[in-house]
């Protein structure tokens, strides 16, 4: 088997994650491309990878009884959102003088 590049869509197990691959394939009848996706575990050993990542897989033995890939590098880093804090300034007079009334 050759090497697969997909994208990691889940990375609840420890050392473990499961990556989407795409494949598309011409169908005779239609005469169009269709686009289907394969899911496989892969084995994270390090686990670094986190969701939306794009990684590359590489065939090894069974690890388990659907594990049969392991991540061999992370070709892209997925970008994640860090929702912005908002501080609550405590020395506004306005909230210190209705508290004491």
């Amino acid at each position: 088997m050759k090497p697969v590049v997909g994208t990691v869509v889940s990375n609840k197990m420890q050392k473990s994650v499961v990556v989407a691959v795409d494949r598309l394939f011409h169908h005779k009848l239609y005469n169009r491309y269709v686009k289907r996706t394969s899911k496989f575990m892969a084995h994270d050993e390090q686990n670094n990878c986190n969701i939306g990542d794009r990684v590359r897989l590489d065939p090894s033995r069974p690890l388990s009884k659907r594990k049969h890939w392991t991540v061999a590098e992370i070709l892209k880093k997925a970008r994640i959102f860090v929702a912005p804090t908002v501080k609550k300034d405590a020395s506004t007079p306005a909230d210190s003088s209705s508290k004491t009334s």
